[in-house]
């Protein structure tokens, strides 16, 4: 530990985004630069506590070893850091842009103090690796002769492809996309993680490495063009599902077939495909711009929706949330170190305000009703107050209002995975209808096919899908040879 008493005299310090005001004019990432000052103080502020919960599964799913590379960069250890990161975690260039930090929210200091600011540091020592030529292609010296096909290209795909060619089995990715990268691609905005300069750099790599990918092709029942999923089984030793929790929660109210009403992910994807394809030249997006726009749903969805909305320059926003504000500070039953349930204001929050004067979000609030202009389109929507009583909503009298519309986003998160792939292999479900398959050994009732990330688990975030995948490729591994050297 370097600065024994670090923690007690400097404060927490985040990394600022840029300002909103300026960001809002481009879809670039919302971050500043690293500043290595600002870093390595923050870095000794890490305790050396007694117990890590930070690594533990409550703080960090992927179990990086936090105190250990904290400590590094502040010695100015970077290359050490990278070294330490890379043990853990397979895309901490990833986690470090887009994981919400249950490790921050575990972090021993926050009992008492602002935590350490883990992300911040954990994201600046990858980019340095990178910058600095240290992250390069590491390619087995042999192959196994065992293949592998992994259904699905998100980040437990990813991860578990990663894994299992460092051992040397020959491993092919699909994809249905046109681009690889699933959730990272086309779920999560180029503001929030850029496409070509760090998703496609560390495909790039597991491309140079040895991982096939094949895109644009849907694996099901081997009609319509598709890819026989029973075929990959009798082409394969082994066959990983990852394919994701794509089936969306969705609002059956009147009005629901209005034009105007989307999914949260149909506008994000066309959004991203459309910049990535042209920088919007194509129109082929659903376009915000001069419109009021409501987004039902919190969370990193909805929050994205806002941040997207306001770039294409709408003419109004409002979040609609059903729950009630959370508190500023954790209530007694949400104690450290389990995930802080408080009132956050994320990047797109902070964007509306700055655009519209205000923070975006209504909460207690439930949507009854999409109004027709007469032509089918969506024209406004009307709601109801709630409370939340006795573990149920209950509808506040005399408290209906109409908020006007011209897009409404859904964005209530997801119910679980898409059935083509697993219908046609016989997989059975559980009570969610994700494919089962015990976690832990990741295998399903079929021979020799795995399960792993969302479509297992139900909808979570990216450093677990990468844990997920991590794990499953290390059962892979080990049904495969008899025995795994794989953590």
């Amino acid at each position: 530990m370097g600065k024994p008493t670090g923690f007690m005299e400097f404060t927490r310090n985040a990394a600022p985004y840029r300002d909103a005001d300026v960001r809002l004019l481009d879809f670039r990432e919302i971050y500043t630069e690293h500043d290595e000052t600002r870093l390595t103080t923050q870095g000794a502020r890490c305790m050396d506590c007694g117990v890590p919960f930070c690594q533990s599964n409550e703080g960090c799913p992927v179990y990086n070893l936090i105190p250990e590379w904290n400590d590094l960069v502040y010695h100015g250890q970077w290359r050490e850091a990278l070294e330490r990161l890379h043990k853990t975690n397979n895309f901490p260039e990833f986690t470090g842009r887009v994981c919400p930090a249950p490790c921050e929210g575990a972090c021993v200091l926050g009992i008492t103090d602002p935590a350490v600011t883990i992300k911040n540091i954990e994201m600046a020592i990858i980019d340095r690796g990178f910058a600095e030529g240290w992250v390069v292609p590491n390619p087995p010296t042999e192959r196994s002769g065992k293949r592998v096909a992994i259904v699905g290209s998100g980040p437990a795909g990813l991860a578990a492809a990663d894994q299992l060619n460092k051992v040397g089995h020959t491993v092919t990715v699909y994809e249905r996309a046109d681009r690889i990268g699933g959730l990272l691609m086309y779920g999560i905005p180029n503001m929030k993680l850029e496409k070509e300069a760090v998703v496609d750099r560390r495909i790039n790599l597991l491309r140079e490495e040895g991982v096939e990918f094949v895109s644009g092709i849907e694996v099901g029942d081997g009609s319509n063009g598709s890819l026989d999923a029973a075929a990959l089984i009798g082409e394969n030793d082994a066959v990983l599902l990852a394919t994701g929790a794509t089936v969306p929660r969705d609002l059956p109210i009147p009005g629901r077939e209005l034009n105007g009403v989307h999914f949260a992910m149909e506008f994000l994807t066309a959004n991203t495909r459309s910049l990535l394809d042209s920088r919007h030249a194509d129109s082929a997006y659903i376009s915000a711009k001069g419109k009021h726009v409501i987004v039902i749903g919190g969370g990193d969805t909805g929050t994205d929706c806002i941040g997207t909305s306001l770039r294409h320059g709408c003419k109004s926003l409002v979040n609609f949330e059903l729950f009630p504000q959370p508190p500023a500070s954790r209530a007694p039953d949400n104690p450290w170190p389990t995930w802080p349930k408080i009132f956050r204001t994320d990047y797109g929050h902070e964007e509306a305000a700055s655009q519209f004067g205000n923070d975006p979000r209504v909460y207690s609030i439930s949507s009854t009703e999409f109004v027709d202009d007469g032509e089918g389109n969506i024209c406004a929507v009307r709601t109801v107050d709630v409370a939340f009583k006795n573990g149920r909503f209950e509808n506040i009298p005399g408290s209906e209002r109409e908020w006007p519309a011209d897009l409404i986003f859904l964005a209530m998160g997801f119910l679980g995975p898409e059935h083509p792939v697993s219908d046609r292999l016989g997989l059975n479900y559980d009570e969610r209808s994700n494919y089962q398959a015990e976690y832990g050994s990741y295998r399903t009732n079929v021979e020799n096919v795995f399960a792993a990330g969302d479509c297992r688990r139900g909808q979570s975030l990216v450093v677990r899908a990468i844990n997920e995948g991590r794990e499953a490729a290390r059962e892979i591994d080990r049904y495969l040879m008899g025995s795994t050297q794989l953590p």
